[in-house]
């Protein structure tokens, strides 16, 4: 790409930040580091890389004002991609730490992982199963199904309609790893951990918003 649209990385004082900067450098994107609610909502992409509990990321996003920022810019159809506990938040509640609110985005019930014969939190490899929307989308262009990618998380999105689900893995139970809508996409998983087929969705993410963004201008 000879011009790349700027996006802005959140900062909201956690998450692996410096690693999806590297990574997003490495695959060619334009980028700004930044917890400013009037830069999020003026970047024509956003990318939210998540790590934690959903209600410590709520409360922290909230301190700093970036609740509306976000719904507004995934509102006005910016690309937007949300990386681990971002795609968690995405959905109506969460039962982490007591039933609290998330960003209602996404109908859905964050719910934790069944403990029953295997360890909790899921960290490590896992293979990540396209579903009929996800085998065309652009995120996962020269990705083959059945790739694996890197978890962290005890949580999981239940109850959410199957036509937002790209992308499904297996721990204990059946739970959608990849969420996409419109100019949303959300990972559970850690692309920017998971090697070559990490960068590769990374590079495709930024070659789709790109393209996006400047079909709209």
């Amino acid at each position: 790409m000879t011009t790349t649209p700027l996006i802005a990385v959140i900062d909201y004082g956690a998450g692996n930040l410096p690693n999806v900067v590297r990574a997003l450098r490495h695959v060619g994107a334009r980028l700004e580091v930044t917890d400013d609610p009037a830069r999020v909502r003026a970047a024509p992409i956003i990318v939210f890389p998540g790590v934690g509990a959903t209600c410590d990321t709520m409360q922290s996003l909230a301190q700093r004002g970036l609740i509306e920022a976000i719904r507004t810019a995934i509102a006005d159809r910016k690309p937007f991609l949300g990386i681990c506990v971002a795609m968690q938040i995405l959905c109506t509640t969460s039962e982490e730490f007591g039933t609290h609110a998330c960003l209602d985005i996404v109908p859905g019930v964050v719910r934790r992982l069944p403990d029953d014969g295997q360890k909790v939190p899921q960290i490590g490899w896992n293979s990540v199963h396209m579903t009929a929307r996800g085998a065309t989308h652009p995120i996962f262009e020269s990705i083959a199904d059945g790739s694996d990618f890197y978890f962290v998380h005890s949580y999981y999105c239940a109850g959410v309609a199957p036509d937002l689900v790209a992308a499904e893995s297996e721990y204990g139970l059946r739970f959608p790893c990849v969420l996409a809508r419109d100019h949303l996409a959300a990972v559970q998983f850690h692309p920017e951990k998971s090697g070559r087929c990490g960068l590769r969705l990374l590079h495709n993410f930024v070659s789709w918003s790109a393209q996006s963004v400047l079909q709209s201008q």
